[in-house]
């Protein structure tokens, strides 16, 4: 038995995978047949754009915004952290060097002369200086002199009006004959140029243009074919400590000043200088983590000459994240909106549904930083894509299956509606668990209506015209429960029997089951007007309407089951009905359900003993059209009876002139006078 348990597990499993999958797939099969190639074209139009969306979001306007933030973010999160990169130096013009030199454009030349005249003689492993001599100075021949005895391999700026528009055909000119005059074995010309996104933000590699000399980083260092064709991302590093920054920055007259000059020549021995501006209103770079290197920038962007220190300590670390294939990002793109798609399609216990898509969601926010974190290269990583492509797959598959989910339902529901009531039918729908047989009590207004003399009429006429003045009524009659919300129970014959408060309760239930009760009279003489040629007269409608308990639910067999009410709000409801004829009304409220209605339009009608029933019942008859000092005049004369007060029927017999067609006050005033005191009148 044990080795039979220790198999049946993952068989077990297996199965219910399988049984999920074909769920799945038939569910995907019955919405290709019902959503019509209409939806159907809409709905793969739709996933192709969430296909598109999670593949090309780094191209796509606003949708690139986001990409950009989110890589932002995951850049300064795994960003390496550094005590000090104390391999690179920066050397900079800075304002107070402008002020010294009482020169900002361009700078002062002479002051460079002699600051690499230091640099050189310190040992120096090269020199990378980010400065375009693209205007002649007084002093060129002094800088041009320095640069014709350096020894240390040093790289000046060059840029051409191709790929520099600050930089205009004159000013080229001059820089190309500048270069030219000092070019050298140990003094070359270096590409300074930067890549920035359309939003400004220095992020990528630029790939060595054809006609350009080495990019500044690789020309520092030897030849590096995998650098000069990298167009990735550009590793910021950060400083481990926040009163560190990640490179020494020293002011370029320091350099210059022979008082300070010995002193400093030992930070720079052996190690690479940058020399540059650092200057607040040019040359500065938004980055992905430019707040955080920065430490003496207020506005969080990065002199360009640090950008390029960044670039170079990455190729000294030979530190290229890993690229991500483009076939990849397409797999990861269709699986996305294939994934969002079938999601849409999960059904079943609401805590596993939630479970799924609570681990798509975290599989988005945590995939693409375990990625930067391993060290790929996520700039590519469309990861907002996925998640607007996840969610397209998923509204357009869901939105799919709501239309076919709705034609089933409204499929479903018109079959049941030939059994059940339409309020009930929706309900099994939601819960098929209601189809079980079982009752509950609630709280009903249960109304009974018949039709005057329609047995004796349904012998004196053909039965096909039966069955077309039945059904024509009986229309009218289930138009009007309808209407009010209520509930049909069932037809006996010309009787239609409904309620409210089942299966579902609302806090005007009364209200509108009293109002439905006068308006079934009011479809019964609108039918009785409308007979054909021929047909005898018809019966007026009578109705009856009483609150109280009842045992609601679904009975009978397995086989045929009847969604019904049962008990004492049903049996009072049809006797007051019977007691129309008797007392010669057209609709009889019970107190119960008088009170319950919030409408102020009844006539008290005495009391009766109802017939089987020894408790007497005050009922009362809605009156709309009657003015309410009528109304109140009726009220008083009952209370005169209930006194014992016999000066009454003068009261009630002016009324009466007043209502001379109203044969149920004439029949109201024969029953008081026939008792006393309140008594009630037994109805035989």
């Amino acid at each position: 038995m044990s080795n039979f348990n220790s198999h049946n597990g993952p068989v077990s499993a297996n199965r219910d995978v399988k049984a999920e999958a074909r769920g799945i797939l038939q569910s995907l099969r019955r919405m290709f047949n019902q959503l019509g190639p209409i939806r159907l074209g809409s709905t793969l139009l739709f996933l192709v754009l969430a296909l598109l969306m999670a593949r090309f979001s780094w191209s796509t306007p606003l949708i690139q915004d986001a990409e950009r933030a989110l890589y932002d973010m995951r850049a300064s999160v795994f960003a390496p952290e550094v005590e000090k990169e104390d391999r690179i130096v920066m050397i900079v013009y800075n304002e107070d060097t402008l002020k010294l030199t009482g020169q900002r454009s361009p700078v002062d030349r002479t002051i460079l002369a002699q600051a690499l005249e230091t640099i050189d003689n310190a040992g120096a492993k090269s020199i990378g200086i980010d400065i375009l001599f693209d205007m002649p100075q007084d002093d060129d021949d002094l800088l041009i002199s320095s640069f014709n005895q350096m020894e240390t391999p040093t790289y000046i700026a060059y840029a051409d009006p191709e790929t520099n528009r600050e930089i205009d055909f004159t000013q080229h000119q001059f820089l190309d004959q500048f270069l030219e005059e000092v070019e050298s074995d140990t003094v070359k010309r270096t590409s300074i140029r930067l890549e920035t996104d359309s939003d400004g933000v220095a992020r990528r590699w630029a790939a060595e243009r054809e006609g350009l000399p080495p990019f500044l980083a690789i020309a520092l260092t030897k030849p590096n074919p995998a650098f000069a064709a990298n167009d990735g991302a550009i590793r910021y590093l950060v400083p481990a400590r926040s009163d560190m920054p990640v490179f020494d920055k020293f002011p370029i007259e320091s350099f210059a000043d022979p008082a300070t000059a010995d002193m400093l020549q030992s930070f720079i021995k052996d190690k690479y200088v940058l020399i540059g501006g650092d200057f607040i209103d040019r040359d500065r770079f938004e980055t992905p983590v430019g707040s955080i290197t920065d430490l003496q920038s207020e506005d969080g962007k990065m002199i360009g000459l640090e950008v390029h220190a960044h670039m170079l300590a990455q190729l000294l670390n030979n530190d290229i994240p890993a690229p991500i294939p483009s076939w990849v990002l397409w797999t990861a793109a269709l699986l996305v909106a294939i994934g969002g798609g079938l999601s849409a399609l999960v059904v079943g216990d609401p805590l596993k549904v939630a479970a799924i898509l609570l681990a798509q969601f975290i599989f988005f926010l945590v995939f693409p930083f375990t990625l930067q974190k391993l060290g790929t290269d996520t700039l590519t990583l469309p990861a907002f894509g996925w998640a607007l492509g996840w969610l397209f797959g998923y509204a357009s598959v869901g939105s799919a299956a709501r239309t076919v989910n709705s034609k089933q339902r409204a499929f479903a529901q018109n079959a049941l509606g030939k059994y059940l009531p339409k309020s009930i039918a929706g309900e099994i729908l939601r819960d098929p668990e209601k189809l079980a047989l079982h009752g509950e009590k609630r709280q009903i207004f249960a109304v009974f209506t018949d039709l005057e003399g329609f047995t004796k009429l349904s012998h004196a006429i053909e039965p096909e015209m039966v069955a077309t003045l039945l059904n024509d009524y009986l229309d009218r009659l289930s138009d009007v429960a309808l209407e009010y919300g209520g509930t049909i129970d069932k037809f006996v014959g010309d009787a239609l029997v409904c309620f409210w408060g089942a299966p579902l309760a609302y806090p005007d239930d009364g209200e509108r089951a009293a109002k439905a009760a006068y308006a079934l009279y009011q479809a019964g003489e609108e039918f009785r007007k409308n007979v054909p040629e021929g047909v005898p007269p018809i019966g007026r409608t009578r109705v009856g309407m009483h609150y109280g308990d009842a045992i609601v639910g679904n009975f009978g067999g397995e086989g045929r089951i009847q969604y019904t009410a049962l008990g004492d709000a049903m049996n009072t409801a049809a006797r007051l009905e019977a007691a129309n004829k008797t007392l010669e009304t057209k609709v009889l409220v019970s107190k119960e359900a008088m009170e319950r209605t919030g409408l102020d339009w009844y006539r008290p009608m005495g009391k009766v003993t109802l017939r089987g029933r020894s408790t007497p019942v005050e009922v009362f008859e809605p009156m709309p059209d009657w003015e309410e000092k009528d109304r109140a005049a009726v009220t008083a004369v009952i209370t005169a009876h209930n006194n014992g007060d016999n000066n009454y029927a003068q009261a009630l017999g002016a009324m009466m002139t007043q209502y001379r067609e109203d044969s149920g006050l004439s029949n109201l005033l024969t029953r008081l006078k026939k008792t006393k005191n309140g008594e009630s009148y037994a109805l035989g």
